[in-house]
């Protein structure tokens, strides 16, 4: 059995990393061949198609594709861009701030997708205003020099009648800028050209790569922010199912919010570096010039502009804004940690939990079909239809027509794969098998395991969708940390972020083929960026796993709940 189920892990591996069949599809080969196989029948395998896990994901979309629905996420971007300005640095460190905050709530590739646009209205308006002011600097030059070779030729000649001098000012002139300064000036305003076109190119670079790599990176903030998060949970759930649900939402972003924190600053200066040169006074506008301040302006004016399209805040829009900010607060004290929770001290019975963060999360979804999109008004709402007149009610939040045409129903089916693949593993006595093959490992300090761990998994879904990858080697991991006595949140927590470490390749992950798709990107340019980005993430991950994570998960400790076999 243990080879029947390592030949569907393979099986399923090659087809996820080639994609000859939809990922989604191949993650229902477990449903079919399990079953054939006698390592599990059909009825508990189905059963894993739709967990605790599957329902946080799908309260956490419903909750976003409100958002999206009415625009809450773009009059947020606008108007923290609007707070941050438009120098080139802090342009930057705008956008990435928007775009990480946002990817915390809704998907990376709907992020990615709104706020390019954004940044291209706001670059175009940027170099539009460049040529302008260079323009306009080229015309005051060559006005200059004329006026300065006039008061020359006066002085020269100030005893001559004024017909004279003016003949004598002009053949001067005529001479001057026909021989030698006409040249000059067309040379320099040749250069002056080039050198504005590349430097608006390479803004162009790095501010399409801070939007991908700033989704990417804001997702791994919040437990439904990126869909391998969730996997991770589902997966310590399934394997350790007397965890004492160890990674809820706030645990989760105690550990993942601060690294965030970390890799959003060091990919912010290692953009600054490779792209507008690390120079203080141009990248942060001190002591800026008049023609540069007005450019700046006009930039500013255009994110203002799209702003004040948006007009003031609808009901709608405010009452998806309470809704998204209670979920964040019921999410946040339902088991705080340090205190008993909302949940312990109303539900919780015999030491049993009862409520989840997904209770909380379809709480809310549930609200979103119930709660009006406006306030009903006599005089506009009334229907006349016959002798009666009838109140219109006004739609709700969030209709099922929109929700089934955004929500991405082939990842409830690629949790769920996951989640077949670790209880059949568990079953067959795969994993336990694989365990015992990797206990040379103990002689490895632990450290240098979880780097190499995650050099490997950042590797890996550079070629493979984060997904795939956490949902294959999470089991694997589990068993290898416990066939050496090492907590397993330490090699899981760790190689579940490094999943979402995919900067280097288009192919990568959507946010970064969207970017790609606008043609100001080569590969090299993202090859280039990412590699350095790569090394940094898994650095920061390393640093973070040994220090406030250790602390907050008591990793330097095997738990009694990871303790199955008994022999540690």
């Amino acid at each position: 059995q243990e080879a029947q189920c390592g030949y569907v892990i393979i099986v399923m591996a090659l087809f996820w990393c080639t994609e000859a069949l939809p990922l989604a599809v191949t993650a229902l080969f477990p449903v079919l061949l399990f079953p054939l196989m006698n390592i599990m029948d059909s009825t508990t395998v189905c059963r894993e198609y739709l967990k605790d896990t599957n329902m946080l994901f799908i309260g956490g979309l419903l909750m976003a594709i409100a958002i999206e629905n009415w625009h809450l996420h773009k009059r947020v971007a606008l108007r923290v861009l609007l707070i941050t300005g438009v120098r080139p640095a802090l342009l930057l460190m705008g956008f990435m701030i928007v775009t990480a905050f946002l990817s915390m709530w809704i998907s990376n590739t709907a992020t990615t997708a709104m706020m390019v646009p954004i940044a291209q209205a706001v670059l175009e308006q940027l170099h539009k205003s460049e040529v302008e002011s260079s323009t306009a600097g080229q015309a005051s030059e060559k006005i200059n020099k004329a006026f300065e070779l006039q008061e020359e030729s006066t002085k020269l000649d100030s005893s001559k009648k004024p017909e004279e001098k003016a003949s004598v000012t002009i053949l001067f002139l005529s001479w001057d800028l026909g021989n030698s300064h006409v040249l000059t000036v067309e040379e320099d305003r040749k250069r002056n050209e080039n050198l504005q076109e590349e430097k608006h190119k390479k803004l162009c670079k790095g501010m399409s790569l801070c939007i991908c790599y700033s989704a990417s990176i804001g997702g791994i903030a919040t437990l439904t922010g990126t869909t391998p998060n969730l996997v991770l949970q589902g997966q310590i759930d399934e394997l350790f199912p007397n965890n004492g649900n160890i990674i809820n939402f706030a645990s989760w972003f105690s550990f993942a919010f601060p690294t965030m924190i970390v890799l959003l600053v060091l990919t912010w200066i290692w953009l600054q570096i490779l792209y507008l040169g690390f120079n203080f006074q141009n990248n942060f506008g001190c002591a800026a010039s008049a023609s540069a301040k007005a450019k700046e302006q006009r930039a500013y004016d255009t994110i203002k502009e799209e702003s004040e399209k948006l007009g003031s805040m609808k009901f709608a829009e405010i009452a998806v804004l309470i809704l998204f900010i209670l979920l964040i607060l019921l999410w946040f004290t339902r088991d705080p940690g340090f205190i008993p929770g909302w949940a312990a001290a109303l539900f919780d019975k015999n030491d049993t939990s009862y409520v989840t963060d997904a209770t909380v999360a379809i709480f809310i979804s549930i609200l979103l079909f119930i709660i009006p999109s406006d306030i009903a008004n006599n005089d506009r709402d009334e229907q006349q239809t016959g002798d009666k007149s009838k109140i219109r009610a006004p739609p709700a939040l969030l209709d099922w027509k929109v929700v089934h045409q955004r929500m991405p129903w082939n990842i409830v089916f690629l949790l769920g794969g996951g989640f077949a693949l670790a209880k059949g593993s568990e079953e067959s006595g795969l994993s336990s098998w694989i365990g015992s093959k990797l206990t040379p490992l103990q002689q490895i300090p632990h450290p240098a395991i979880a780097l190499l761990l995650c050099l490997l998994i950042a590797t890996f879904t550079e070629c493979t969708s984060n997904v795939a990858t956490t949902t294959l080697f999470l089991p694997i991991l589990a068993s290898m940390a416990e066939a050496i006595c090492l907590n397993p949140l330490y090699v899981m927590l760790p190689c579940t972020l490094s999943a979402s470490l995919a900067f280097m390749l288009p192919v990568a992950t959507p946010p970064n083929a969207i970017v790609f798709s606008y043609g100001q990107l080569k590969v090299i340019d993202m090859a280039k960026t990412g590699f350095v980005l790569n090394i940094l993430g898994v650095l920061t991950i390393t640093l973070a796993i040994n220090t406030w994570a250790s602390s907050l998960f008591q990793l330097e400790t095997f738990p009694s709940w990871a303790n199955r076999t008994g022999v540690c």
